[in-house]
């Protein structure tokens, strides 16, 4: 009984005599661990960061080379359809999106009555009796003014006409804020309509040199980048007349 008494105060001595001593001090950024009469150093070791990589390089410009277009399109058409797109916006632009209602912009209004588009001075006579009215006459057309009045208070003009009989009174509106914005709007909208029509010029050119047979790959993929080029240089064009425009009607 007394050895294995003494057997454990033996074993419990020695083992409490292996138990670590924790130092209060830090060396270095690293925390001392007495053992005994060993000395050990814990280090953390942190995740390294991944790699973000390398920067993607801006593609470079694609130089248009018309010569090699025209081997499989018919550039100038192709010019024409991008130009007729742009010209057609900047006519939208002077007739509709006036500061100031104008007898000429509601001339050349757009009217559907039955079934058929027509310009609202192909239906009625348009006078201007003053400075803050205009005065449409439907004498001609009487059944035409509910295709007129949907046609006048859908053109974003900011207008309000007042019907008496067949002829509309219509005021010529302040210009206000709300009138500038509304206008701002309909730019935007008759900008994005041109640029895809754009687009559309486009795409269909460039599906058309991809079913083009006989030619090498280089060749339809080098013109397929011109037109895309091309068209990118007339959308920048329509931009740049819609931000134009845009400053205008909002007053920067």
């Amino acid at each position: 009984m007394a050895t294995r008494i003494l057997g454990r105060v033996i074993v419990s001595t020695i083992i409490n005599s292996f138990k670590p001593i924790v130092l209060n001090t830090i060396e270095n950024n690293y925390r001392i661990v007495c053992v005994d009469n060993f000395k050990y150093t814990t280090v953390r070791n942190y995740a390294k960061t991944k790699n973000k990589g390398k920067e993607k390089k801006p593609k470079g410009k694609v130089e248009i080379n018309t010569q090699m277009m025209s081997e499989l399109v018919p550039v100038e058409k192709l010019q024409e359809r991008c130009n007729a797109a742009i010209e057609k916006m900047k006519d939208d632009f002077a007739k509709n999106l006036s500061l100031r209602s104008t007898t000429g912009s509601i001339e050349s209004l757009p009217v559907k009555f039955e079934g058929k588009d027509y310009e609202l001075q192909e239906l009625a006579q348009i006078v201007r009796k003053n400075p803050k009215t205009i005065v449409i006459n439907f004498a001609s057309f009487p059944q035409a003014i509910p295709d007129a009045l949907k046609a006048i208070n859908a053109s974003g003009l900011n207008l309000n006409p007042q019907q008496d009989g067949t002829t509309l009174y219509v005021p010529v509106p302040k210009v206000t804020k709300e009138h500038r914005e509304a206008l701002a709007k309909n730019a935007k909208a008759l900008y994005i309509r041109c640029r895809d029509a754009v687009k559309d010029v486009q795409n269909d050119y460039i599906k058309k040199v991809k079913k083009q047979t006989g030619v090498s790959e280089d060749l339809i993929f080098n013109v397929t980048k011109q037109i895309t080029a091309m068209c990118d240089e007339f959308q920048t064009s329509a931009k740049n007349i819609y931000e134009l425009k845009h400053n205008e009607l909002v007053g920067k």
